[in-house]
């Protein structure tokens, strides 16, 4: 039986993820509620079955150095200092205060100042994934406040991150006569080292290895390769480093995501980072006893009132101080009033380290539940209070102070969109590609080209071309190439993999988009117009159109007779006719 232990566990665990994951999305909520709710199903304080919790945790430990890979793949300087007049400031206060209002709680019934500290870290940072998808369902991600709250969650991070170096240092178990200065000296030293290590190894090494990788054209060893780098610094900063695998991960994703290959080492190698994810959100949910939650329900509503009420109080306030608009004042206010996955990671280091119990675990999961849950509800209270501000002249004149203090100029955030009409995507730099994108150039429409040789997107960019390399069958490619804005999508190689699908991803990310697409045979056409294709040429009915024009020509045939019969011929070769 104990060698069925790992398949049952993973099929347990992502069976229970599955099923609570799709009802609270259907009914509107996070799936991490359904993946937390699924780890308390399936673990042993439940009825059931119960998976293996050794086998669920250490899947989670991949789970977690995928998660921090993901989070330094995707971590942009540029994007923190276009916001950081409000976010550095406004991240440092609402941690500081968050953190004291944690540790103070966990004082008031009984624990000692190191578990109330780890206690109220965990209550300050807010998940990454829960804001990203709130912002976005409410179509305020790429807002002022929007990108106020995102550069504010990456300070948080960065905090979280020195946090993982620091504790095992402080409360780690280091010899009695090591003063504590030393202990922390020695941690930055180490710490020192392993950048400069990963630094070199970035620069150096990392991307020749992709190089070469690349050049194989193969999918799965490129993806291959992106997990080993993110595993293997990661593992080689605890073995040799002695500092935390989370760290490492950090470093390891910051190091691939500055590289020509960060767009498609985060659309191929993140889904495997997803499915760890919510194996580590399992393992989180089966920490969970319900029953004890019964026996400390104060310190449950204390911890919900700092999530849901101290740190967004102080958001407001310094938002509000820096004079932006009430809206993004709420916004930034109301997105950041959750925890999630870094709350567990703190969790479960405070744990490994004997500063915390168990019974601080049961309370973080049952409150990140609970916030996760009420997050988007009180998101869609912004519009609302808005409008009661706005019914009340002073208070809406007490409010709204005056201009709020620009976006730095320049950043990706602030840059008028340009016309659609006037800017298209292509897929592929064949022939045909190249051709279209020249036409497109002389006739003053800027195209931007997705390609998966490197050599050919070094080109084109060195031509003063935009081009992504990347899969077009990731929705993240089609949004770095510009999709959401552009007026023309163009499949310009034929017989391209899984054409229809990056026609639906691309209505998907902009239904107005005019799709243009290339098939090799007249029975491919049918699929790709059912897709969404707008017009799509083929080969065999292009040359059979040709020979007609031509022998029409030949016969001494008007213009207006050509037409007519291109038109006839466009009609029988369809395969709707």
């Amino acid at each position: 039986m104990h060698d069925y232990d790992l398949i049952l566990t993973l099929t347990g665990g992502l069976g229970a993820a599955l099923v609570l994951g799709y009802i609270t999305q259907r009914v509107g909520l996070s799936p991490i509620v359904g993946y937390l709710l699924a780890g308390t199903l399936v673990g042993p304080y439940t009825p059931g079955f119960v998976a293996d919790a050794s086998l669920a945790e250490q899947l989670a430990e991949i789970g977690v150095i995928l998660l921090m890979f993901g989070v330094g793949l995707q971590f942009h300087v540029e994007e923190l200092l276009a916001v950081r007049r409000v976010a550095i400031p406004g991240a440092v206060a609402q941690s500081a205060v968050a953190t004291a209002l944690g540790a103070l709680l966990a004082r008031s019934v009984g624990w000692d100042w190191s578990a109330g500290l780890i206690f109220g870290m965990a209550l300050a940072v807010a998940s990454t994934v829960v804001l990203a998808r709130v912002l976005a369902d409410n179509n305020d991600l790429h807002t002022e406040a929007g990108h106020i709250a995102v550069g504010w969650l990456v300070v948080e991070d960065l905090f979280t991150v020195l946090a993982l170096v620091l504790l095992p240092a402080l409360f780690g178990t280091t010899d009695a006569d090591t003063p504590l200065w030393a202990a922390l000296g020695l941690t930055a030293v180490k710490v020192s080292a392993l950048v400069a290590f990963t630094a070199v190894v970035g620069t150096q090494v990392i991307p020749r290895v992709l190089d070469y990788v690349e050049g194989t054209k193969s999918r799965e060893l490129f993806t291959l390769t992106v997990l080993v780098i993110a595993l293997g610094i990661a593992v080689g900063s605890a073995l040799i480093f002695s500092v935390s695998m989370a760290l490492g991960a950090f470093l390891a994703g910051m190091v691939v995501g500055r590289s020509e290959y960060s767009l498609r080492a985060a659309s191929e190698a993140l889904p495997m980072r997803d499915a760890f994810a919510v194996l580590f959100f399992v393992s989180v949910g089966m920490l969970l006893d319900p029953g004890s939650l019964l026996r400390a329900p104060g310190l449950i509503i204390g911890a919900l009132m700092v999530v849901l009420f101290g740190k967004p109080l102080v958001a407001l306030l310094i938002v509000w101080a820096m004079r932006y608009p009430v809206r993004a004042a709420l916004t930034v206010a109301i997105a950041l009033s959750q925890i999630g996955e870094f709350s567990f990671i703190l969790a479960t280091l405070g744990k490994e380290l004997g500063v915390l119990t168990s019974t601080a675990t049961n309370v973080l999961v049952a409150t990140s539940i609970a916030s996760i849950v009420l997050n988007p509800l009180l998101y869609r209270a912004i519009g609302p209070a808005e409008r009661w501000i706005a019914a009340r002249p002073r208070f809406r004149n007490l409010m709204e102070r005056g201009p709020s203090t620009p976006i730095d100029a320049g950043s990706p955030g602030t840059r008028r969109p340009p016309d659609p009409s006037h800017r298209a995507v292509v897929i592929g730099h064949g022939p045909t590609g190249r051709t279209v994108v020249d036409l497109l150039r002389d006739n003053r429409i800027e195209p931007t080209v997705i390609e998966l040789n490197m050599d050919t997107v070094r080109a084109l960019r060195n031509r003063g071309i935009d081009a992504v390399y990347g899969d077009a069958t990731r929705p993240e490619t089609l949004v770095a190439a510009g999709v959401p804005t552009s007026g023309s999508l163009i499949l310009g190689s034929a017989g391209m993999a899984n054409s229809t699908e990056v026609i639906r991803i691309a209505r998907g990310l902009n239904p107005n988009v005019r799709v243009l697409a290339r098939a090799s045979y007249l029975r491919d056409v049918g699929a790709l117009k059912a897709a969404g294709a707008d017009t799509v040429y083929s080969g065999e009915g292009e040359v059979a159109l040709a020979f007609i024009e031509n022998i029409l020509e030949t016969l001494g045939a008007t213009p207006e007779q050509i037409d007519r019969e291109r038109a006839r011929a466009h009609r029988e070769l369809s395969p709707e006719s």
